[in-house]
């Protein structure tokens, strides 16, 4: 959403967003998000797989993301954006920590469990896509609701390159293609960050060029 965006069209962004069936879907999704962070932290610990590590505190920062986001619904633009700044900064730090822990797992040549990977993949997919359905109608929206459009988009595509990866694995017998995948990973989580921020900074601008009325205590 650029800067140019007309009231009416914020208007309307904050009216869909603050809409009852939006904040179920939300509850859905944090409440899946938690579940799938749990099954993969353990899963991903015992197969030693960096790619399912990954996603599984992908899932666990977007659980955070939702409950923000249901959070500040209904408020002014100002603060649904710097919610958006935040949500901006913890997808970053995601990607960046993917990028080192993946560095790591390489030099250390760790080989991952591929039946492990394949099986907690198909399962973190098939969450994913569901909760991608749900928020599908809400995918271009204010900067709030489009980062939890992302979120939930990249989070589906990490499932299948993860089980890409388990096959990867499976046939090699190699760790490269758990590494290869985290990596996607970690870029998406930081292409996304940049998307919301400009999106966000976006909206700033504009409610500072509204007025008071708009700004508020801004």
């Amino acid at each position: 959403m650029s800067a140019h965006c007309c009231d009416h069209g914020h208007e309307h962004a904050s009216a869909a967003a603050a809409s009852p069936v939006y904040r179920r879907v939300l509850r859905v999704a944090l409440a899946v998000n938690l579940a799938m962070f749990v099954v993969e932290i353990g899963a991903g610990l015992a197969a030693e797989s960096v790619s399912l590590l990954a996603d599984s505190l992908d899932f666990l920062g977007d659980a955070g993301n939702y409950a923000i986001s249901l959070f500040v619904l209904g408020m002014a633009l100002h603060w649904r954006a710097r919610a958006s700044l935040v949500k901006a900064a913890s997808m970053a730090a995601f990607g960046a920590w993917v990028a080192i822990t993946t560095i790591g797992h390489a030099m250390a040549g760790t080989v991952p469990e591929a039946p492990v990977m394949g099986v907690v993949g198909a399962l973190a997919l098939a969450a994913n896509f569901g909760v991608a359905l749900l928020l599908y109608r809400w995918r271009n929206g204010d900067s709030n609701m489009r980062s939890v459009w992302i979120c939930t988009r990249n989070d589906a595509i990490g499932n299948l390159a993860v089980l890409a990866a388990a096959l990867g694995v499976f046939g090699s017998g190699s760790g490269w293609p758990d590494y290869l995948v985290a990596a996607i990973m970690s870029g998406l989580a930081l292409v996304g960050a940049v998307q919301v921020t400009r999106a966000a900074v976006a909206e700033l601008r504009h409610a500072r060029e509204s007025g008071p009325q708009a700004v508020g205590s801004l």
